[in-house]
């Protein structure tokens, strides 16, 4: 929760690969606060069945920049699993390469004493969006 002189943060995430939220990506929260400010880990949380990360640390005072750190690649990994599961007989994939062409998500963005951001991530395989939210 934010107060007038911090901000605070949320995000979740949905898969659109599939149309569902993603559960069980690792987030890394970071601050600082300046530009030439070195980075301060502040700690971290995993998204929920619903793709939401509920329990990120609260921002130190004098924050004005954010890192959201999304390690996908497990989560696609995991997915993929799953998928071969539950298709024992289907062909394996026949594309080289890795199964998610983007492995780490890294969000920066500046934050103001006092608003609430809310980061969602939108994501597939290859490709993915983030938006402030509300």
């Amino acid at each position: 929760m934010s107060t007038s002189t911090t901000a605070s943060v949320s995000t979740h995430i949905l898969d659109t690969s599939i149309g569902r939220p993603a559960e069980g990506v690792a987030v890394r929260l970071s601050a600082r606060s300046g530009r030439g400010a070195d980075w301060q880990a502040l700690g971290g949380s995993a998204t929920d069945p619903d793709g939401r990360c509920k329990d990120l640390p609260a921002l130190p005072e004098g924050t004005t920049h954010v890192r959201l750190d999304f390690a996908v690649e497990p989560y696609f990994e995991e997915f993929e699993k799953k998928q071969a599961d539950a298709q024992q007989d289907a062909p394996a994939n026949r594309d080289s390469g890795p199964a998610v062409f983007f492995p780490e998500v890294a969000i920066t963005f500046a934050v103001v004493p006092g608003e609430h951001y809310h980061v969602p991530l939108l994501l597939n395989p290859f490709g993915y969006s983030v938006y402030r939210g509300s």
